[in-house]
C-alpha cells in the first residue's frame, strides 16, 4: 500500500513541470495575448476551449491545424491570426494544444 501511494505521489510530482512548461510555451509563443487559462480575453480562454473540444476524435491535429491557419468562427467573429512556426515551434505548439485539451491546469 505504501508503495502505490509513493508512486500515485511520484507521478502527481511529475506532471506539475509539464502543465507548467506548457504554460511558459504558450507565453513564450504569444497565446496568452489574447488567451488566458480561465477567462475570455480576445479570444476564447483555454477551459473554454477545452470544454468545447472535450471527446472530439481528432481534436487536437485539427486545433494545431486551427492555430497554423487562423480563422474564425468558432467562438464568435473575432478571427485569429496564423501563427507560424517562426512564432511557436512544432513541439511546443503540440504541447500547448495537448496542455489546452486536458484543461489548461
Amino acid at each position: 500500500m505504501k508503495k502505490s501511494l509513493l508512486v500515485a505521489s511520484l507521478l502527481a510530482f511529475a506532471m506539475v513541470p509539464c502543465a507548467q512548461a506548457s504554460e511558459a510555451q504558450a507565453t513564450k509563443g504569444g497565446c496568452m495575448a489574447c488567451h488566458a487559462k480561465d477567462k475570455k480575453v480576445l479570444g476564447p480562454s483555454f477551459r473554454d476551449i477545452a470544454a468545447k473540444y472535450k471527446d472530439q476524435k481528432d481534436i487536437e491535429a485539427k486545433l494545431i491545424d486551427k492555430v497554423r491557419k487562423g480563422g474564425s468562427g468558432s467562438f464568435g467573429p473575432m478571427p485569429m491570426s496564423p501563427n507560424g512556426p517562426d512564432k511557436i515551434s512544432d513541439d511546443d505548439l503540440k504541447a500547448v494544444v495537448e496542455w489546452i485539451l486536458k484543461g489548461a491546469a
